[in-house]
C-alpha cells in the first residue's frame, strides 16, 4: 500500500508484525520511485485472513503464529523437493531424517541406497544427501516414510544458444524473432481457402512463421492461447483467462477441422457467410459476434465428424493423456454456459453450493446427463492443441531455431475454470496486481488469482507443474508475465483499490528450479517480463539462471542519456516495445499521451503539457543516441515535431546492434502502426485486444517499408554474432 494515498493510523503490533513476516507478507516496500512505503494494519490483517490466518487481535496472531509453526514441522519433508545437479542437498533439522536409511530411484533406472547423516559422515549439523547428477524426477524413500519427489534442475535454463546449436552449430548466435498478437493476424480469402472470420487463428500463424523465417526470423512470440470462456464472449484479454492450463479454442481455423468444403457446407447451413466477411472485413474484433460465429460453426463441424476415421481415434487418445485437468475444464464450460442460461453470470462461487465442488455427485450427474457437450468442449481443445502444434511445425520446418514462443499470464480468473478445478491449490479473496509504478502511478488490480505457496509445498507443486507443462507444449519458448512473482506477489483484497495490497513472498528458488528444469525437458527457451518495481538482485538471479528478462528501448536510459547499444545487457531480450507500451510511432508522435490525457490517466498533478514535453525532451535524446550509433551516416532526424515521421527503421536496427541473445520486435513497429494494443489501466475506454493488422499475415511482410525494416534488423544481428 502507498502510505501517502491510503493513510491509516491503526497502530500494527508486534503479534500482527511477527505473524505477517512468518506468513510471507511484507509489512514495508521500496516503491518504483526508492521511496519507502508502509503496509497499513488493516490491510495486514485482511490479507492474512484471506490467507487463512486469523490476526484480528494480538491473541489470535498468536494462535496463528502456532498454526504456522505446527505447519512448518509437518512439512520440513514435503512431496516434492528442488535441487540443482550436482550440488549436495541439506535437509532441514525439522526433518528429522538423521541417521535413517534413504533409497534413491533415478529417472534413468539407476537405483541407489545408504544412510544420511552430516556433511563430514558425523550426526553433527543438518542431514545430507550427496550430489545428484542427473537431471530430473527422481523418488527418495526414508526409512519407512512415504516417498519423495526430488526434482533435479540444470543450472541454467536451456538457452537461445542452446537452440541455435539443435539447428547449426559455430559461433555463438544474435538472433531475432517477431512479436504477434496472435488474435490480430489476418487471412484473407483467396484460393480455394477462406479467410479468418474476424479472429487470427493458428493456421494465420504457421503462414507467418513460415514468412518470418525466409526473411531470417528464429521465432515469433504470441500473445497467450491460455483457454478463455465460451459462454461469456465480452471476456477477452488473453491475460485474464479462464485457465491456464488449456488453450484458447477461438484461434481455432475451422477449415482445419474438416477441410475447406465442410467448413463451407457448415457456413451455408447457418447461413453465415454475410455475416462472415463482415467480420473479416472490420478494423477492430467484435468478440462477441465473432466468437457466437465461431463457436456456431465449430459445433456444426463436431456434429457432423466422422467419427471412424483414425483422427477420432486420436481424440480418444488425446481426451484420455489429458487426464482430469482436460475433463475438469470441459465440465466448467458446459456448467457455466448452461448456468448463465439460468441467469446466474458471476463467478462459480455464484454457483448452487453442489455445483462448486468438481469432485462432488452433482457435477458428476451433470457430466452423464450432459455427456456430448462435454466432449464438445474436449474436441474444441484437441483441435486448439493441433492447431498450436502444427504451427510450430511449420516453424521448425521453415528453418527456426526456436519457432514459437508461448506466454503465460501471471494469473487466472478468479472465477474461472482453474481456479474451480484447483480450489486446493488456489488463495480465496485475494487478486494479483501491481503497486503504482512508472507504468501504472495508480496503482493496478487485475482481479487474477494466484497459487497458495502453502498449498503448492503440500501438494508438491503440482499445479505449478502441470501450468509450466502446458505453456511449454508446442513451444520452442515461454514468457512468462510478470516473472516478480516467483518471488513477491502484489495481492490485493478483494474490491478494493491497487494501491491497497501488500507483497506475499513466494517459494523463489523451487519455482526457478522448476523452470530450468521443464525448460530442458522440453527443449525451450524462457523468458521473464521483468519490467516494474523489482528487488534488489532479481536481476542478477534470472541471468544466473539463464532466465533472460526484457529491456525495452524507452527505459534503456542512464543519467539523462539513453544507453547505446553496447551498454544493454547481454542476458535479457531487447525490444522496441511490449503490448502495454506505445509503438515507435506512437511514442514519436505522442499518441499514448493522447489516450491518456483523454481518459484522464496521468498521475495527479501531472499535467499533459508537462508530459508532451517530457517527451520531446525524450525525443531529442533519443535522437542524439541514434546520431552517435550512425556516426558513419548523415542522418538527419527531426526531433522537434511531434507529427515528424519516426525513424522507425533506424530504431530497429539500434536495438538489434545490442549484445542481447535475442532481440524480438512487435508486429506492429515492423509495419510501422501508431496504436498499442493494450493501454493499462483501462477496459473498455480503450479498444484493448482488438486491433486487427493490415494485410494477411502470409503477405504482410512483404511490404516495403517492412522489408526494409526487417533486412536491416538481421543485418545488425548478423554484425553482432560477427563482432563475438
Amino acid at each position: 500500500m502507498n502510505a501517502q494515498l491510503n493513510p491509516d493510523t491503526e497502530h500494527k503490533s508486534e503479534a500482527l508484525l511477527r505473524l505477517a513476516h512468518a506468513a510471507g507478507l511484507s509489512s514495508e516496500w521500496t516503491d518504483a520511485f526508492g521511496k519507502p512505503q508502509q503496509v497499513a494494519a488493516g490491510t495486514l490483517r485482511a490479507i492474512l485472513a484471506a490467507l487463512q490466518l486469523d490476526a484480528h487481535d494480538d491473541a489470535a496472531c498468536e494462535a496463528s503464529l502456532a498454526t504456522l509453526a505446527e505447519d512448518e514441522r509437518r512439512l520440513a519433508l514435503p512431496p516434492l523437493i528442488t535441487a540443482q545437479v550436482g550440488r549436495e542437498i541439506t535437509f532441514p533439522p525439522l526433518a528429522q531424517v538423521h541417521g535413517h536409511t534413504y533409497r534413491l530411484m533415478l529417472e534413468s533406472g539407476e537405483e541407489r541406497s545408504g544412510w544420511l547423516h552430516g556433511g563430514d559422515g558425523s550426526d553433527e549439523g543438518p542431514a545430507r544427501l550427496e550430489a545428484i547428477n542427473e537431471v530430473g524426477y527422481h523418488l527418495l524413500t526414508i526409512g519407512e516414510r512415504h516417498p519423495v519427489t526430488v526434482a533435479v534442475a540444470p543450472a541454467r535454463c536451456f538457452s537461445v544458444a542452446d537452440a541455435a546449436h539443435d539447428v547449426t552449430t559455430g559461433r555463438h548466435p544474435h538472433l531475432w524473432a517477431l512479436a504477434a498478437q496472435l488474435y490480430s493476424l489476418r487471412r484473407a480469402d483467396e484460393d480455394a481457402r477462406l479467410g479468418d472470420a474476424g479472429i487470427g487463428d493458428f493456421t494465420a500463424l504457421a503462414d507467418l512463421a513460415r514468412a518470418a523465417a525466409q526473411r531470417g526470423a528464429s521465432g515469433i512470440a504470441i500473445s497467450p492461447v491460455h483457454a478463455m470462456f465460451s459462454a461469456n464472449p465480452w471476456h477477452f484479454s488473453p491475460y485474464g483467462p479462464s485457465s491456464r492450463l488449456l488453450f484458447n479454442v477461438l484461434h481455432i481455423d475451422p477449415a482445419a477441422v474438416s477441410g475447406e468444403q465442410a467448413l463451407a457446407e457448415a457456413i451455408r447451413h447457418l447461413d453465415g457467410e454475410d455475416e462472415r466477411k463482415r467480420l473479416q472485413a472490420e478494423e477492430l474484433i467484435d468478440w462477441p459476434a465473432a466468437t457466437r460465429w465461431r463457436l456456431a460453426v465449430l459445433r456444426h463441424l463436431f456434429d457432423h465428424y466422422d467419427i471412424r476415421n483414425d483422427d477420432w481415434k486420436e481424440f480418444e487418445a488425446f481426451r484420455n493423456e489429458g487426464g482430469t485437468a482436460l475433463e475438469d475444464h470441459a465440465r466448467f464450460e458446459a456448467l457455466h454456459a448452461t448456468m448463465r442460461a439460468q441467469g446466474i453470470e458471476g463467478s462459480w462461487r455464484d454457483w448452487p453450493e453442489e455445483l462448486r465442488d468438481p469432485r462432488g455427485d452433482a457435477v458428476a450427474r451433470f457430466a452423464e446427463v450432459n455427456d456430448n457437450e462435454i466432449c464438445f468442449h474436449a474436441f474444441l481443445q484437441w483441435q486448439a492443441a493441433r492447431g498450436l502444434q502444427q504451427a510450430q511445425r511449420a516453424a521448425r520446418a521453415a528453418g527456426m531455431p526456436i519457432g514459437l514462443i508461448t506466454d503465460l499470464a501471471v494469473g487466472a480468473e478468479s472465477g474461472g475454470s482453474q481456479a474451480w478445478s484447483r480450489q486446493s491449490q488456489m488463495l480465496d479473496g485475494l487478486s494479483v496486481g501491481a503497486p503504482p509504478d512508472l507504468l501504472g502511478p495508480q496503482g493496478q488490480n487485475w482481479g487474477l488469482g494466484a497459487f497458495s505457496p502453502r498449498a503448492l509445498r503440500e501438494s508438491g507443486f503440482q499445479a505449478y507443474i502441470e501450468m509450466l507443462r502446458a505453456a511449454f507444449r508446442h513451444a520452442g519458448g515461454v514468457r512468462i508475465d510478470h516473472i516478480l512473482g516467483l518471488a513477491r506477489l502484489w495481492l490485493v483484497p478483494q474490491g478494493q483499490q491497487g494501491t491497497d495490497g501488500a507483497y506475499l513472498r513466494y517459494p523463489f528458488e523451487d519455482l526457478m528450479r522448476l523452470i530450468a528444469l521443464e525448460s530442458h525437458r522440453h527443449r525451450a527457451v524462457v523468458i521473464g517480463e521483468d519490467l516494474g518495481t523489482v528487488p534488489d538482485g532479481f536481476d542478477r538471479a534470472l541471468a544466473e539462471a539463464g532466465l533472460m528478462g526484457i529491456r525495452v528501448l524507452w527505459f534503456e536510459q542512464e543519467h539523462g542519456m539513453f544507453r547505446a547499444p553496447s551498454q544493454w545487457s547481454s542476458s535479457a531480450i531487447a525490444t522496441t516495445a511490449t503490448h502495454d507500451l506505445p509503438t515507435v510511432r506512437g511514442w514519436w508522435q505522442g499518441r499514448d499521451l493522447e489516450w491518456r490525457e483523454q481518459l484522464d490517466l496521468f498521475a495527479p498533478g501531472v499535467q499533459a503539457a508537462d508530459e508532451r514535453s517530457a517527451r520531446r525532451y525524450d525525443r531529442r535524446r533519443l535522437c542524439d543516441a541514434l546520431r552517435h550509433h550512425h556516426r558513419d551516416r548523415h542522418i538527419d532526424y527531426e526531433d522537434s515535431d511531434d507529427g515528424a515521421p519516426p525513424p522507425i527503421t533506424e530504431l530497429i536496427e539500434f536495438v538489434g546492434a545490442t549484445p542481447a541473445p535475442l532481440v524480438i520486435i512487435p508486429l506492429e513497429d515492423v509495419l510501422g502502426l501508431a496504436e498499442q494494443p493494450n493501454l493499462p489501466n483501462t477496459i473498455d475506454s480503450h479498444p484493448n485486444w482488438r486491433h486487427r493488422l493490415p494485410g494477411s499475415a502470409g503477405s504482410m511482410l512483404e511490404r516495403s517499408d517492412a522489408a526494409e525494416r526487417l533486412a536491416a534488423l538481421d543485418r545488425s544481428r548478423r554484425q553482432q554474432g560477427q563482432h563475438r
